[in-house]
């Protein structure tokens, strides 16, 4: 049995992956109307696994006897007066959703509910991979973006990314 407040901070984290996944396919259609693909590629990528993310959260909740309930997702549109404001926006998302799930695992401490303290592990390392792409895309479109061939190839390696589902096991 969850913690009635782990409980409610692992079904509000399933709404904010989800609100991830909608603010990524807000940036990857910036993107695609700016002809970059492969930067709309790597953020349609982005937003399946934060998808993916949030239905771990919901499986999790559903696996420990609990219902999952559902929140509205905030409208993700945002405007953007350049190719790096999403890069940034992304950098800073990311922080945002580790301070989140940091949250969840200091609460799931504090009542020793170790079961999803455990669970939460996969979480705190993926944040840390999630901020260390998003702060290379940053570092990449600084040295190259403001150059036309640079932003292009750029653009090409963005358009390599594949997609590759979670490899956590949920019990």
């Amino acid at each position: 049995m969850l913690d009635k407040k782990v409980l409610r901070l692992l079904n509000e984290q399933i709404n904010k992956e989800f609100f991830s996944a909608y603010l990524y396919l807000d940036m990857a259609g910036f993107y695609a109307s700016a002809g970059l693909t492969g930067f709309e590629n790597w953020f349609k990528v982005q937003a399946q696994e934060e998808r993916d993310h949030a239905l771990l959260f919901r499986q999790y909740i559903l696996n420990n006897g609990h219902a999952v309930v559902l929140g509205a997702i905030e409208d993700p549109t945002r405007k953007y007066a350049n190719y790096q404001e999403p890069l940034d926006g992304a950098l800073e998302h990311e922080r945002f959703v580790t301070a989140s799930i940091n949250a969840i695992y200091s609460e799931a401490l504090a009542v020793k509910d170790y079961r999803t303290v455990q669970f939460l592990d996969w979480f705190v390392k993926e944040q840390g991979e999630e901020e260390k792409n998003a702060e290379d895309n940053i570092r990449k479109y600084e040295l190259f973006g403001s150059e036309s061939k640079g932003l292009y190839m750029l653009d090409q390696e963005m358009k390599a990314r594949l997609y590759a589902a979670p490899s956590l096991i949920l019990t």
